[in-house]
């Protein structure tokens, strides 16, 4: 009765676990809370946004208003100052004299640009500026996705592969002590106690690489999500992986080169620098203003000019451009240059999305017909275990023979792990490299751990 009470209490403590584990979702929504390289894209995302206002800004009417004041004092010393002379007939002592004089001016001025094609070109580089932000940050939020789902997956096969070695030490351990066992009572040689002891000994510092290598995992997480990873829901035993829909692969290809957030973002490039040509064609062009203005000036103290001027002025004006000395010309084979350079980046970003969809598409296949390989190679692996066991035991195997079958089990379960992580991380991006990866992406996957 003790063997059935032992596994009643040892299911209700990992039901206890997993019942406090956290699942991919409520890492996810960690990560979106807490990634810095996420938090930067939306900051890029919201500064984007401003160029629209600020190309805009260049077509509208801008007014401003100046104005100073200005005292002047001044002092007048005649030659023959403390004399008299005649005026009018009267005689008057001449004396020194001076002024005191405070001019204010105020000037308010608009100016309206009625054609400046350079702007005009700007106002649209604005809109694509923003359009690119916009996909970068799409982009950003498919790349969030797969970096979660890399991290956690990695930490799930980390603790598988440590589970798995701690499993065959305590096995080999087992092994150990019944090879010490048979060589005291003389059944068995020194020779398979020596086997034991190396293959032991081999296990405990796979173990101690396995446990660094879970650190480092958790680590890579918790980089991700801010905080200390808790204990993460693993895989359902026996779960079935669908291939990917549509299954042909030209499909993907397709949409890849065609919806990928990368290729969006070159293409609106390649836009953006044609229209950089044809603003800086625009330093030939005339440009035309509409001016106005309302001046007020206010001149006080003792002087001819004292008293109160208003003016108020409206017209066009307009420039055109005679000679600059080539700069214009120059400038125009360079943006010309750049723009060859953009729709070659944009083939080249194609091409990378295509290659990326083909990589993922043929990752999904073959992770699922390796899956099924290893699901046969596990059944095998056990019944070759169980069989060199008893023929350990008449004597017909020798103890070397199951040490093998034991690590050539834990090794097939570690893989048939790990290729099940890797099958699911490629459909994610299989999708990302279509374009159409989303959140929503994630239920699926999370349907598929413990809950």
């Amino acid at each position: 009765m003790q063997k059935p009470l032992i596994a009643v209490l040892l299911a209700s403590a990992f039901v206890s676990l997993n019942a406090h584990a956290i699942d991919l979702i409520q890492v996810y929504q960690q990560a979106l809370a807490n990634d810095a390289t996420f938090a930067g894209a939306r900051a890029s995302l919201a500064a984007g946004r401003e160029r629209v206002p600020q190309g805009r800004s260049g077509l509208l009417p801008t007014v401003g208003l100046s104005g100073s004041t200005v005292k002047s004092d001044s002092d007048f010393t005649p030659f023959n100052v403390g004399q008299t002379a005649v005026v009018d007939g009267i005689p008057r002592v001449i004396s020194a004299g001076g002024s005191n004089v405070r001019t204010s001016e105020y000037t308010l001025a608009l100016s309206q640009p009625l054609f400046r094609w350079d702007r005009w070109q700007a106002y649209e580089q604005s809109k694509l500026a923003q359009a690119i932000a916009e996909a970068q940050f799409a982009q950003a939020q498919q790349d969030l996705i797969t970096r979660v789902a890399q991290a956690y997956f990695d930490v799930l096969s980390a603790q598988d592969t440590l589970e798995s070695t701690r499993a065959q030490k305590t096995a080999v351990t087992e092994q150990l002590a019944s090879a010490k066992r048979n060589f005291e009572v003389g059944t068995q040689t020194i020779t398979d106690t020596h086997e034991a002891q190396a293959a032991y000994d081999l296990v405990v510092a796979q173990e101690f690489a396995a446990v660094n290598d879970l650190d480092n995992k958790r680590s890579a997480l918790q980089a991700i999500i801010g905080t200390e990873p808790g204990t993460l829901a693993p895989l359902q035993a026996g779960i079935t992986l669908a291939p990917p829909q549509p299954a042909a692969v030209d499909q993907w290809v397709s949409s890849a080169e065609n919806q990928n957030y990368g290729v969006t973002a070159a293409q609106l490039s390649v836009e953006s620098a044609r229209r950089e040509i044809s603003k800086t064609r625009a330093g030939h062009l005339p440009t035309l203003d509409l001016v106005a203005s309302a001046t007020r000036r206010d001149v006080t103290g003792r002087t001819q000019s004292s008293g109160d001027t208003r003016n108020n002025a409206i017209g066009v004006q307009y420039s055109i451009p005679i000679f600059n000395g080539f700069a214009i010309t120059s400038r125009v084979r360079e943006t010309i240059a750049l723009e060859d350079r953009a729709r070659n980046d944009l083939e080249a970003t194609r091409r990378n999305a295509a290659l990326q969809a083909r990589q993922a598409f043929l990752g999904v296949n073959s992770g699922l017909a390796q899956v099924r390989a290893l699901q046969a190679a596990e059944v095998s692996s056990q019944s070759a275990l169980e069989s060199n066991k008893l023929g350990y035991q008449v004597g017909v195997r020798i103890n070397i023979d199951v040490l093998n079958a034991q690590r050539q089990l834990y090794s097939t379960r570690t893989d048939l792990a790990r290729a099940r992580y890797n099958t699911i991380l490629n459909g994610l991006r299989l999708k990302s490299a279509s374009g159409s990866l989303r959140e929503a992406d994630l239920v699926p996957v999370n349907n598929l751990l413990q809950k």
